[in-house]
């Protein structure tokens, strides 16, 4: 299958669709937005009227839009159902509710056009990079099927199960832990900005100590070098996905104490600075402490340190 779409084209589409192409795969788009069309267009994509017209050129097409309601708005009714031939694939990266996931699936399966549940992991940079982490779950026939096209846009597959929303359950886990990551990231830079600590000392132990790790490392670079908007990371996204993390905890009856306290955080974030990106809610900590983390040290300190 070397004829691919890509419904959704910003910051993670369209490294779907930048990757697809750079690895031979005709690709083919659509994403509301014309900007995002034209750049499409720019580095090798065919820009598509609408879902429909994706589904009509290509075998395997990736979804990634925001939320439930429009995947299944690309996906069924006049969608994707309505020119995707039997046996071609659709796998949606997309991160939704995991109860959300099995109807879109069975309404694809009447029209015998597979389907994988596959959300992914490593944000901006993975996307762009072609490096993203997978975590499908779908029939054989199906993840074989879209194995090539799933190989040019990752770097690591999981199969985590076989059944609709199995991938989405394995995410909204991974999405708890991700955010309590992130904000123990933020409070501690916000502590050693009041303390008198360097952002460059902060950022070099951190990330070579035990709890050193990607996150932490892209954060800390984007808090000290003061990166907090347009990074490819948009505040709203990781929001959105500790919703679903807590709204499956709460129809299992798990209590997520930290990721609830994430949320929180988040929650502030996104008021204080709706543009921002992750990274805003470290500012939010620094207005609160009076001190600035700078990668030169140079930032505002009003503390003892």
């Amino acid at each position: 299958m070397r004829k691919a779409g890509v419904i959704g084209l910003g910051d993670m589409g369209s490294g779907l669709a930048l990757n697809l192409i750079k690895n031979g795969f005709e690709t083919c788009g659509h994403d509301l937005s014309a900007a995002r069309m034209d750049a499409f267009r720019d580095f090798g994509g065919h820009p598509a009227a609408d879902a429909a017209a994706v589904g009509a050129a290509a075998d395997v097409v990736f979804v990634m839009v925001m939320n439930g309601e429009q995947v299944r708005g690309v996906v069924l009714g006049d969608g994707l159902i309505s020119t995707m031939r039997a046996g071609s694939v659709v796998v949606l990266t997309a991160t939704i509710h995991p109860h959300e996931v099995p109807d879109i699936a069975d309404g694809l399966a009447a029209s015998d056009i597979l389907f994988v549940d596959s959300p992914v992991s490593g944000g901006y940079p993975g996307a762009q990079g072609g490096t993203l982490t997978m975590m499908a779950s779908g029939s054989g026939e199906a993840l074989d099927r879209a194995r090539l096209a799933m190989e040019a846009v990752s770097r690591v597959i999981h199969r985590v199960g076989d059944t609709p929303g199995a991938g989405q359950t394995v995410k909204a886990c991974l999405q708890s832990l991700i955010g309590g990551v992130f904000t123990a990231t933020f409070e501690a830079a916000a502590l050693a900005a009041k303390a008198g600590v360097s952002g460059q000392v902060a950022h070099d132990v951190f990330t070579t100590s035990s709890a050193g790790c990607g996150l932490v490392k892209a954060s800390m670079e984007n808090i000290i070098d003061r990166r907090f908007e347009r990074t490819g990371s948009h505040i709203s996204t990781m929001h959105k996905d500790l919703t679903i993390s807590l709204e499956m905890a709460r129809r299992l009856g798990v209590p997520l104490f930290t990721a609830s306290t994430a949320m929180q955080l988040f929650e502030a974030g996104r008021a204080r600075y709706p543009g921002g990106d992750n990274w805003v809610i470290a500012r939010l900590m620094e207005e609160i402490a009076g001190a600035e983390l700078h990668r030169d040290g140079g930032g505002d300190n009003d503390g003892e340190g």
